[in-house]
């Protein structure tokens, strides 16, 4: 979020970001000419006079190179003072082109290995610091230039020690969905767990073909991903994953934005505009993030224009998994219960076993077509805002009582969402999202499940509601404290058997009395989770050798199951609670 109250580094546009660049590049610049110039002097003629000569001129040569500078970055490119001063029609001086790459002086060219004084990146006084939510490497000087392409790293090292109330045997990623009711011995076994997993590296390749024009390419990656011969027995060789892996394409005059690629969705709920790694992510530890947060990480097209850098539309085609659940176990290619009326079952496929390049150890719903993703932001003075909507398609095959071959059924669903981050004081800031529909599911942390089976075959999607709150403050530039509550909720899709019992999703006549039993039988099926986070990062060690930054935070989660019964004609309402605690700490060797 980038207004009046709050840090820009954050949210800024992407003009101020290339000047920031600038300023960067010519301190660090400025930084080498002193040292060489050192070294001059201590390599002098011993003789007083030529040593002194060169001794007093090194003061001298300093401060007009200074002085050089500060002109310089006083007064930015024309670009920029068009944006910044509204000069419409101002003409840059002849063969001027914006450039955020160190001067090459060949095909490879490597930044020297003198510190530069330039300030440091990390920034803990926006909504949602890019250090902690993403990598901040937009804020990074290129280490080298291949070409007219210059490249940035960025990440950190992270390791986190987690604590959970109850025994998920999970990594720095919480199911919240799975937290176990009391019938599970795990319930009451608590879980410590040490990971690096959320170690995180990113590049950041960027060139710009004219004044208006600036091509990028992003790769972000961690150690989430999972082998099948992983294990943390004697060695934790746990695998790198894709994050995040796009390129964009923006030309500045027209106001036109493109992203190809794997990033997060349209439907994240941003921080100013629609542009990627400007998202209003929360500054979490967990890599689950919080219930009621909507997101998704998939591979897209998204184009998008702004006017004046002001308004925003954006339209998204995503790549859609669909999630399905229902009242009894039940895989591909399973039959129905029979539907009152009938005598016998559908059989229903849905899903297929991951083939080459997907997981062998994974199931991948019918796709019949991308998610699309509408929507409109504004950045205002006293906020950003966004409002946006959603379609989604379903697909099953079905094979009705008595007959030899399939027939297809799609069935549509979507939502409508909405978001804003804004200022309380100069350093507090409320942020929150909501998002409601029917087969949505798959955008909460909490995975309710998109869909459930009517009793033809066709998949109907659930109705759920998703939202969240939270307040960000800065006691100090290096402090950062949070706290967001979270929901996710699901309605009933049902249909009545033959046996007069009910089946899908929100069935409220199973025998639950066994849920708060150890060991006894719990079908419960899921229809809220609550959550309350609380949490903070302390920015305590910074310099030309990288930064460390410490986290803690704190998880509160209920699960709350559709009614039930005890067996003897009593309604039963199972739930559950657990906790999650983080300590973390992070080493970002790029944030200098």
């Amino acid at each position: 979020m980038s207004f009046g109250l709050v840090h820009p580094a954050c949210a800024q546009s992407d003009d101020d970001r290339e000047l920031a660049a600038i300023k960067a590049q010519m301190r660090h610049l400025e930084a080498e000419v002193q040292a060489i110039e050192r070294r001059h002097v201590q390599r002098g003629s011993p003789r007083g006079h030529g040593a002194g000569q060169t001794a007093a001129a090194v003061p001298a040569v300093a401060g007009a190179r200074r002085s050089a500078v500060a002109a310089a970055t006083a007064q930015p490119p024309p670009d920029v003072l068009d944006v910044q001063q509204g000069l419409a029609g101002r003409t840059p001086p002849a063969g001027w082109a914006p450039t955020r790459t160190p001067i090459p002086t060949g095909p490879l060219q490597f930044a020297s290995s003198v510190p530069h004084t330039a300030a440091s990146s990390m920034d803990l006084t926006s909504s949602s610091p890019l250090a902690i939510t993403q990598t901040a490497v937009d804020q990074l000087p290129p280490i080298f230039s291949i070409g007219n392409v210059s490249v940035r790293l960025g990440g950190f090292i992270d390791f986190s020690n987690i604590w959970r109330s109850s025994n998920m045997t999970s990594g720095p990623a919480t199911a919240w969905n799975n937290f176990p009711y009391a019938n599970s011995p795990n319930h009451g076994l608590d879980e410590e767990r040490m990971s690096a997993q959320l170690s995180r590296f990113s590049v950041l390749l960027e060139s710009n073909p004219t004044r208006a024009v600036r091509l990028q390419a992003y790769v972000e990656t961690d150690f989430g991903g999972s082998a099948g011969t992983t294990n943390s027995v004697q060695i934790s060789g746990y695998t790198p994953r894709l994050r995040q892996g796009y390129f964009t394409f923006t030309n500045k005059d027209w106001g036109v934005h493109l992203l190809m690629g794997q990033a997060w969705s349209l439907a994240t709920n941003y921080a100013k505009g629609i542009v990627p790694r400007q998202e209003q992510l929360p500054p979490v530890t967990d890599n689950n993030q919080i219930p009621g947060i909507t997101f998704t990480r998939v591979p897209q097209i998204r184009l998008g224009k702004d006017w004046g850098k002001k308004y925003w539309l954006g339209l998204s085609i995503e790549d859609p998994q669909a999630t399905v659940a229902f009242s009894s176990a039940l895989s591909s290619g399973g039959t129905l219960p029979a539907a009152y009326g009938q005598t016998a079952g559908t059989r229903v496929y849905y899903e297929n076993t991951g083939g080459v390049l997907l997981n062998p150890n994974s199931e991948y719903t019918y796709n019949p077509a991308p998610d699309v993703i509408l929507k409109g932001a504004v950045d205002t003075s006293f906020g950003h805002y966004e409002v946006f909507g959603m379609g989604r398609w379903f697909r099953s095959l079905a094979m009705l009582p008595g007959a030899t071959t399939t027939r297809k059924s799609t069935t549509f669903g979507g939502g409508v969402g909405g978001g804003m981050t804004l200022p309380i004081t100069s350093k507090v800031q409320l942020t929150g999202n909501v998002l409601a529909g029917q087969g949505i599911g798959r955008y909460g942390p909490s995975l309710l499940p998109d869909t459930t089976f009517k009793s033809n075959g066709s998949l109907t999607p659930v109705p759920e509601i998703m939202g969240s709150l939270g307040v960000i403050g800065h006691p100090t530039k290096s402090v950062l404290v949070y706290s967001y509550g979270g929901v996710e909720s699901a309605s009933r899709r049902t249909y009545t058997g033959a046996n007069g019992a009910q089946y899908g999703y929100g069935v409220e006549d199973q025998n639950l009395g066994g849920c708060d039993v150890e060991f006894g039988t719990c079908n419960a099926q899921t229809r809220t989770l609550a959550a309350f986070t609380t949490g903070g990062w302390w920015h305590f060690l910074d310099g030309h050798y990288g930064s460390l930054m410490g986290g803690l935070q704190y998880t509160y989660i209920r699960k709350f199951a559709f009614r039930g019964n005890d067996g003897e004609g009593d309604s039963v309402y199972p739930q559950t609670s657990g906790n999650t605690v983080y300590v973390t700490f992070r080493y970002f060797p790029f944030q200098q």
